[in-house]
């Protein structure tokens, strides 16, 4: 049934943005792949020096083994956790889910992971605000998925999490998690394959990757809440981001539940 009502401009141009019918205007447009430009790099560039932690290895995991039934009938989004430590293999566990790397290859640019990302482009970086790991001191991590490592940020900033919760539009429950993944996004990972297309596809990908999340959690007695509604300004400055070629797309808060 057609409504004759008239759709407000702002709410047109989000429709439009989650159409497909804008392929055909770029047809004509050479990306940065076809001008031969070098491909980005897979993830950010760290500090040689630094000292990262190491996680667990993917091949030694021995959670996760529930039937996948159970585990999709059981899935919800979790805002209550309880004060019992995430280990560090189920943070592991967690991290190769979301975003670890099974394969590198075409000269070490291109990854495939395990979660489906257009064009293998994997557009995400994942920071972790830690709070209640077992081993692992307090504060802000980032996960370098190509060594399954982290990298020490922010330590020794007790408030980081209420400023979290703050940033996430005063959603209490990101204070009180376990941990609570923060996914930002470097968009010319993407626009240098597919321009103005990339960014319906890295929002459809976050997606895919918080799916992840939540079922991986799922399995291990934890639960998660995907979180769309924060401010930007506030959540780039407390990950280090500049908010503009990086910058956060979509954040969970995992704990184990009652």
């Amino acid at each position: 049934m057609k409504n004759n009502k008239k759709t407000p401009a702002l709410i047109a141009r989000g429709r439009d943005f989650i159409k497909s019918n804008r392929g055909r205007k770029q047809f004509g447009e050479m990306s940065d792949q076809m001008k031969g430009m070098k491909n980005p790099l897979l993830q950010k560039d760290f500090p040689k020096d630094a000292e990262l932690i190491d996680l667990p290895s993917p091949l030694k995991f021995e959670m996760g083994t529930a039937p996948l039934l159970e585990v999709i009938n059981q899935r919800r989004s979790r805002r209550k956790y309880t004060d019992e430590p995430l280990t560090l293999a189920e943070l592991s566990f967690l991290l190769w889910c979301t975003q670890g790397i099974k394969r590198i290859f075409r000269d070490g640019y291109v990854s495939l992971r395990t979660v489906p990302s257009a064009g293998s482009r994997h557009a995400f970086e994942t920071y972790l605000l830690i709070k209640n790991v077992s081993d692992i001191k307090p504060g802000l991590y980032r996960f370098l998925a190509v060594e399954h490592k982290l990298l020490p940020l922010v330590q020794d900033a007790p408030d980081i999490f209420q400023k979290a919760a703050a940033a996430s539009c005063n959603q209490p429950f990101v204070a009180s998690a376990a941990v609570t993944f923060v996914w930002t996004t470097i968009p010319y990972r993407c626009e240098w394959r597919y321009r103005e297309l990339s960014h319906k596809v890295i929002a459809i990908d976050a997606g895919h990757v918080c799916q992840n999340l939540y079922l991986a959690a799922e399995s291990i007695g934890a639960g998660t809440c995907a979180i769309a509604a924060y401010y930007q300004d506030e959540m780039d400055e407390l990950l280090g981001v500049d908010g503009k070629d990086e910058f956060v797309i979509y954040l969970a808060p995992v704990g184990k539940i009652p």
